[in-house]
């Protein structure tokens, strides 16, 4: 008997098992939601299923007449409801052949007939589709069947991830839950074979080239909306072992494959089997890009990155094309030597590159479906003007200016980080897609104008391989002087700016909150015009994540902290170099250390924080108390309060989005094996269940679901930038406010396309007029959401929202239809 399973069988709770099943009900055919009953139900192999075959026509779902009831304290606190899960597990092995093995289980993992465990996949990554339904794939796939080290074994037992499509129903008082698959499974990448980039050229240290099934893995991916509402999933991972034992002497593959024995574990956990080989693993980006089609659920390759990227972020420009930054071509080895050894003249620029994360952004030309590298190299092994040092999964975001927002939050691995550029990710920048130039604007969390001291681009002053490294260092010292004799009042300001932040009460919050924050959510606020109606302003509330050490030169810490802050974003600003203005302010912290906390802004203005853990589990996975209890922030009072607690303890790769009818949808879990070892249950002693990754899902109702709320009777479902639109409510004189809300694509906490806009509106003949916004950096073209809210009636004075109708906002002389597929 394998490991694993004995130990579930020794330390899992039935009923923490049981919570990852049943639920919902209703449906019909394969899809249904199992209705509980426990013992594994095997229905055979009753076909085969060609993985490329088309899936049956989607049905979107629809959240019209949902009935919401709470009591007692639900109706203050808000209500969780669920857990459920996929019903079945569908796996083909030795024993089926070509044909599918269908087990209807409130299990979330199987054992087939080769010993391996089959599971069913945890929301990783989410996307809400223009139809309602949800699209969402895997994290850490196979981690379950580690018997020994995940860092020995994961490049053997790793398979590329499961993707899957969830709809919450039709019309009607309650959710009709079902799953469907979409094709290929598993996103199709690599289908012409990977070009992993190993550490020497001949793969004499590697098995990269013989493990097919986890070459083209989505984990790792960052997701977005496309203009016409695809879905597109860029980078991922190449799992293999380098260097492996069995590839440098194969003869220690057959010994350790010839040894049937297990070794007992103490304290009565269970036996270790043996491996088959062992190495040290790598995970390496990848360079694909893969687009979900929500038309007939399925999946195709468009053009490849020039970069290999694992954990890129990306943001939608305001023409509709992408822009990704960041991310590692290798995580654990980045020695690129393979192009300096074959001759090639990027080789220098790609040894450079070693021991760093990818500075060279690209973008996205969505009409040809190809990526170009922007900024120009003028020297062979220099980085680009457009190139930056930036944290995985950096906090992105598009300002309505049109450029890219970096908040100085990201993935740091911490405590030791990614890079040895990882001083510069404690700096708020913005990248200029017209000028393909990144300018500095402040150190995060301090209220210091760093172009205003001619210090812009202090940043690329200090990264080594800057073709304008000599220029910047000049220029930023001779900005830097030019500010104290030539604007000493100017100067005189900015230091007063930084000492006032170092006497305000709250210094110790403002320091700690200070610079580059680890595994930590970046959520813009609501956009709002100002009296010119013009939207110039942008906020960004970012709370938890783990403390820096800058002294240290660490980006982060071990502790998790509570500590918050808004930072603000001015563009259009007169009299000053960037035309922007950074400044940041200290809000009230959360009521306790949060770290990987994933946070959703409500239809009522409101953020709520779910999940996550008090301390850094990438540093010691297994060893945190997960945070189930959800706060919600107001941003009138800028205090967090505690409100309902979620059902099952959800860590790393958790994920929690807006649904259309004003509820949180909240999924994911996927922890890294305990301590890098094996999977180990410790939640009977507090810690997080890191027995494998969890396939449920559970829905949060906010206590404005509760309401008597406004109803949204009909909106136009496409509208283009400028245009002035009609929306007919059911009380047009009691709208407080009207809202487009972006449909969510989230990774990893990241969703670099989140945005709120309030529509300014008119009222009258029993209807609410509202003008879209004619700027595309505003309200870039893609599928939203469209609330309306008001004041409760009951004199509560709560924010309520109406239901979402949904409206697409079309590029320039788009057609309604979705885009030519590439």
């Amino acid at each position: 008997m394998r490991y694993l399973e004995r130990l579930i069988g020794l330390t899992l709770l039935a009923g923490a098992l049981a919570a990852c099943g049943g639920g919902g009900g209703g449906g019909g055919g394969d899809t249904a939601v199992s209705g509980g009953g426990g013992a594994p139900v095997d229905e055979g192999t009753p076909r085969a299923e060609d993985p490329l075959d088309p899936a049956p026509a989607p049905e979107g779902a629809s959240f019209e007449g949902r009935q919401y009831q709470c009591q007692g304290d639900a109706c203050q606190l808000g209500r969780f409801a669920g857990p459920f899960a996929e019903p079945t597990i569908r796996y083909s092995d030795a024993s089926t052949g070509d044909n599918l093995r269908v087990v209807t289980t409130d299990d979330k993992c199987l054992e087939d007939s080769e010993g391996d465990l089959r599971c069913k996949p945890a929301a990783g990554s989410i996307a809400l589709l223009p139809d309602n339904r949800l699209v969402y794939f895997n994290a850490l796939e196979g981690t379950e069947n580690v018997e020994f080290s995940i860092v020995a074994e994961f490049g053997f037992v790793s398979v590329n991830d499961q993707t899957r499509v969830l709809n919450l129903g039709p019309a009607g008082p309650e959710d009709r839950i079902s799953w469907e698959r979409p094709s290929p499974v598993r996103g199709g990448a690599n289908v012409d074979g990977n070009d992993s980039d190993t550490l020497l050229p001949g793969k004499q240290l590697s098995d990269a080239e013989s493990t097919p099934g986890n070459d083209g893995a989505l984990f790792c991916a960052d997701v977005i909306q496309l203009a016409d509402g695809r879905i597109m999933a860029v980078g991922g991972t190449d799992y293999y072992t380098e260097p492996s034992l069995g590839s440098v002497f194969p003869q220690a593959r057959d010994v350790l494959g010839s040894i049937d024995n297990e070794i007992p574990l103490p304290s009565n956990f269970g036996e270790i089997s043996v491996p088959d080989d062992i190495g040290v693993v790598e995970l390496e980006g990848l360079k694909d890009a893969r687009i979900f089609d929500p038309a007939d659920n399925s999946w195709t390759q468009t053009g490849h990155m020039i970069h290999g990227r694992w954990y890129p972020s990306l943001v939608t420009l305001p023409g509709g094309d992408i822009f990704v930054a960041s991310g590692v071509t290798k995580l654990l080895k980045p020695v690129y030597t393979g192009a300096l050894i074959g001759g090639e003249s990027s080789g220098l620029r790609e040894l450079l590159q070693s021991a760093d994360n990818v500075r060279a952004s690209e973008t996205y030309d969505l009409q040809a479906g190809t990526w170009s590298e922007n900024g120009e190299r003028p020297l062979p092994g220099l980085d680009s003007t457009a190139g930056k040092a930036l944290p995985l999964y950096p906090r992105l975001h598009l300002l309505p200016n049109g450029q890219v927002f970096y908040n100085a939050a990201g993935q740091a691995f911490n405590p030791f980080g990614q890079s040895y550029n990882q001083a510069q990710w404690n700096f708020v920048s913005a990248y200029d897609p017209q000028q393909e130039l990144w300018t500095d604007l402040g150190y995060a969390g301090l209220n210091v104008q760093l172009d205003e001291l001619g210090l812009e681009r202090i940043t690329n002053a200090l990264t080594l391989t800057s073709p304008d490294l000599l220029e910047d260092l000049i220029g930023s010292g001779e900005g830097l002087l030019t500010g104290l004799l030539g604007d000493p009042l100017g100067s005189l300001e900015q230091v007063q700016n930084l000492l006032g932040d170092v006497a305000d009460p709250q210094v110790a919050n403002r320091l700690l909150g200070a610079g580059f924050r680890g595994s930590t959510f970046s959520i813009m606020m609501p956009l709002r015009q100002n009296g010119a109606g013009e939207y110039d302003t942008a906020h960004f509330l970012t709370a938890g994540g783990v403390v820096g050490a800058v002294a240290a030169t660490s980006p982060g810490s071990y502790l998790a902290v509570p500590n918050a802050r808004i930072d603000t974003v001015e563009v259009n600003v007169p009299d000053t170099e960037s035309g922007m203005r950074y400044s940041s302010e200290i809000v009230g912290n959360l009521n306790g250390p949060r770290w990987y906390s994933t946070a959703v802004l409500l239809p009522d203005g409101s953020v709520m924080a779910f999940n996550g853990a008090n301390r850094d589990e990438v540093v010691l996975p297994g060893s945190a108390n997960p945070v189930q209890v959800t706060e919600r922030f107001d941003p009138n009072t800028k205090t967090w309060t505690p409100m309902a607690s979620s059902l099952n303890p959800r860590t790393y790769h958790n994920t929690a989005l807006l649904l259309p009818d004003g509820r949180v949808l909240v999924g994911g879990h996927a922890p890294i094996n305990t301590a890098y070892l094996f999977s180990l249950n410790l939640e009977e002693l507090g810690f997080s269940p890191n027995d494998g990754r969890d396939p449920s899902f559970e829905i949060y109702s906010p206590p404005y679901m509760f309401k008597d709320r406004p109803e949204i009777l009909s909106a136009p479902a496409r509208v283009s930038h400028g245009e002035a639109i009609d929306i007919q409510v059911d009380d047009a004189a009691a709208i407080r406010e009207v809202l487009l809300v972006r449909r969510t694509s989230l990774t990893h906490l990241v969703d670099g396309d989140q945005r709120t806009v309030v529509l300014p509106h008119t009222v009258g003949d029993g209807q609410v007029s509202v003008t879209i916004p004619d700027n595309g950096a505003v309200a870039p073209a893609g599928h939203y959401l469209l609330f309306v809210n008001r004041v409760a009636s009951d004199g509560s004075a709560m924010v309520v929202p109406s239901t979402a109708a949904s409206v697409q906002v079309l590029l320039p002389d788009a057609a309604p239809a979705l885009l030519a597929r590439q």
